[in-house]
């Protein structure tokens, strides 16, 4: 749902120079499209992801770094998505940062902050790392997602056939004004559907 004209009428109560560039701005990068193209360095509980995959068929239970993060309730998983952000418009897209948040299947596997600003020229493209540290007990403590998520990882090995899981990112720009900081009303949601390859 698109929301620029809530926005805009938030900006207007800092009227001054520069509002509709900012609004062309952000407008480009709700009108952006979204690729993740790679992962790297994923770990859960510091057993990196890639010796899950090259290791075949697994149980997380069974995994003994795994296991004790379950039975502490404490399972972080870190490392990075790598975005690609095309704009299509004929305009700058900027925004000073943005909160994201990511799920798989409909399940949050992250969220946090990119504190840095963003800008895609006309018809061009940006690649943005997303950084992942979070707690995903709650995910793994659900029978059905962690199946779906061995299941996923697993598939990625050499010669298995791979999986395909969607991945939602959404994501709340800030813009400044004025020495202020804006967000978007709400999320811009980008669902994908991501090759179980992209662990490798």
């Amino acid at each position: 749902m698109k929301k620029i004209a809530y926005i805009s009428l938030s900006i207007l109560l800092f009227a001054g120079c520069g509002i509709n560039k900012q609004v062309k701005n952000l407008k480009a990068f709700e009108d952006c499209r979204y690729e993740i193209t790679s992962a790297d360095s994923l770990y859960i509980a510091n057993v990196k992801v890639t010796d899950l995959v090259n290791n075949g068929g697994f149980d997380f239970s069974k995994t003994p770094r795994i296991a004790l993060a379950l039975l502490r309730k404490d399972v972080p998983l870190s490392g990075k998505i790598n975005m690609l952000i095309r704009n299509p418009t004929a305009d700058l897209a900027a925004v000073n940062q943005f909160e994201y948040k990511i799920l798989f299947k409909n399940a949050e596997l992250a969220n946090g902050l990119v504190d840095q600003p963003i800008s895609v020229q006309p018809n061009g493209e940006a690649r943005v790392p997303i950084k992942i540290n979070s707690n995903i007990y709650g995910l793994l403590s659900d029978s059905k997602t962690q199946d779906a998520i061995v299941d996923f990882i697993s598939s990625a090995k050499e010669g298995k056939e791979e999986k395909k899981g969607i991945v939602t990112i959404k994501i709340k720009p800030t813009i400044g004004f004025g020495g202020k900081k804006i967000k978007y009303p709400g999320y811009i949601t980008i669902d994908k559907e991501v090759s179980s390859k992209i662990l490798l």
